[in-house]
Formats: C-alpha cells, sequence, structure tokens
C-alpha cells in the first residue's frame, strides 16, 4: 500500500498515535485521550479529546469513521456518521461519539473509538447549466435501481 506522511503533534502526552489494526486496514484506530472513564447516555453525544492535532496534506481530506466493533457491541459511533477533516484545520481531533443503544456506554481512556481514513479529494468548479447528460437512470432516485 503507497504511504503518505500525515504530520502529528501530541497536545496531550496521554495521545496515541493513529494505528492501523492490521497491513491492509483503510482506516487507522483512534483512541480517546481521557484523564478517567465517561459515560454517554442513550441517545446523547460526548465529545471526546483525541489529544492530537494532524497535517492532512493538501488535496487530501481525513474521515473519521465509526469503529465496526465500536458501533455493533456498545452502539457508539460518531454522532455525524461521518466527520470530514479539511487540509487546513490545525484544532484538535475531537470525536463526537453518539450513543445509539438503550443503555448507558462507557469510554475508558485509551480505548479505540473511531477510525480515520486519509483520501484525496478533488476541487471541483460548479457549473451552472440548463441541461444534464442522459443516463439509464435518469432521475430515478430512493430505491430506483431495484431491490435485488
Amino acid at each position: 500500500m503507497r504511504r503518505t506522511e500525515v504530520k502529528i503533534i501530541k497536545l496531550n502526552p496521554q495521545a496515541v498515535i493513529p494505528a492501523y489494526g492490521s497491513s491492509c486496514a483503510a482506516g487507522a484506530d483512534l483512541y480517546a485521550c481521557l484523564e478517567d472513564t465517561v459515560t454517554i447516555a442513550p441517545g446523547k453525544t460526548l465529545m471526546i479529546p483525541t489529544g492530537l492535532a494532524l497535517e492532512i496534506p493538501e488535496n487530501y481530506a481525513g474521515l473519521v469513521y465509526a469503529r465496526s466493533g465500536l458501533a455493533s457491541k456498545k452502539g457508539l459511533a460518531p454522532a455525524n456518521k461521518v466527520g470530514v477533516i479539511d487540509s487546513d484545520y490545525r484544532g484538535e481531533l475531537i470525536i463526537a461519539l453518539f450513543n445509539h443503544g438503550t443503555q448507558v456506554q462507557t469510554v475508558s481512556p485509551g480505548e479505540r473509538i473511531a477510525q480515520l481514513v486519509i483520501t484525496p479529494v478533488l476541487a471541483c468548479d460548479f457549473i451552472e447549466t440548463q441541461t444534464l447528460s442522459d443516463t439509464a437512470r435518469g432521475s430515478g432516485g430512493f430505491g430506483s435501481t431495484g431491490n435485488k
């Protein structure tokens, strides 16, 4: 897999540098940088610091996704579904973790709370027009391509 450097500053000495769980993992795990264990009530969101600031290269973005295990076992996932970190952001990476479940959940210091995917982005020029090219799908929206 091609490697790209991303500079990181530990804003807190307890912060953990993102790490890939396997050699082909697309997302690097992000870790909670907390003094103590915290609780998240059902239907509530808690801002969880990572203790890190990143310098994502220009023409790239960081996408913050749920960790499948945390989401399926504890019902915890980013509140905004996918967080977008722009390449010019230099502040602390904070995860808005939402409890989708019916039970109070805990997050411990150093726990893996989300995953970060660094991806190329295209800057686009949006051109107003009166027509768009025809396709087989056309303007068919939600569910228009069938059930199977």
